[in-house]
């Protein structure tokens, strides 16, 4: 039987990159931690060295939109990131590699809320944000393919890609030909 391999997460954001992974039987998402973004090179470098690290073969990006739906600025700049991103994986041979958007409303007010819950300074908050976001985001996907994986069964459709569903209206092919959302 072929293992499966893990699922790494990011919240990408100006400052830092909040890293959340899932345990290897696949069950929990957990913290990996926060980067510190340095420049596009390193900070790619740095996600490329955890992929095949961890080996993992899902990276999930949250995708910041706006609450109507709408890009933002830095949903731009993640687009951006992503693309720079993949272009390196492809010059790496991580074409195997799926990439898919999650996306990221109220992620860091559910990850506050959980940090306030836990009773942190908000020091210590400041510090976990973005890990503890990307966590949220990791536990998002994991929940939504779960579900794409009851409705599959419930409708007899073995043939469904539970990775294809659509996201913000497009389906799109890697290199590799295996589907990931855009």
């Amino acid at each position: 039987m072929k293992k499966k391999k893990r699922i790494i997460a990011l919240d990408v954001g100006t400052k830092t990159i909040g890293i959340a992974i899932t345990d290897e039987l696949l069950i929990t998402a957990q913290g990996l931690e926060t980067y510190k973004r340095t420049g596009i090179k390193k900070d790619t470098d740095y996600i490329i060295s955890l992929i095949k690290e961890k080996d993992c073969g899902t990276l999930v990006i949250g995708l910041p939109l706006n609450l109507d739906g709408t890009d933002s600025i830095q949903t731009e700049k993640v687009r951006a990131f992503r693309e720079k991103l993949e272009n390196k994986m492809r010059s790496n041979a991580l074409v195997d590699v799926m990439l898919a958007w999650q996306d990221e409303r109220y992620s860091t007010v559910e990850a506050e809320d959980v940090l306030i819950a836990a009773n942190l300074s908000r020091e210590e908050r400041k510090r976990v944000i973005d890990k503890q976001a990307a966590i949220v985001i990791l536990q998002s996907y994991m929940d939504r393919i779960e579900h794409m994986e009851k409705m599959k069964a419930r409708k007899g459709q073995e043939n469904l890609d539970v990775k294809s569903e659509e996201f913000s209206g497009e389906v799109i092919k890697n290199s590799s030909n295996r589907y990931f959302d855009d």
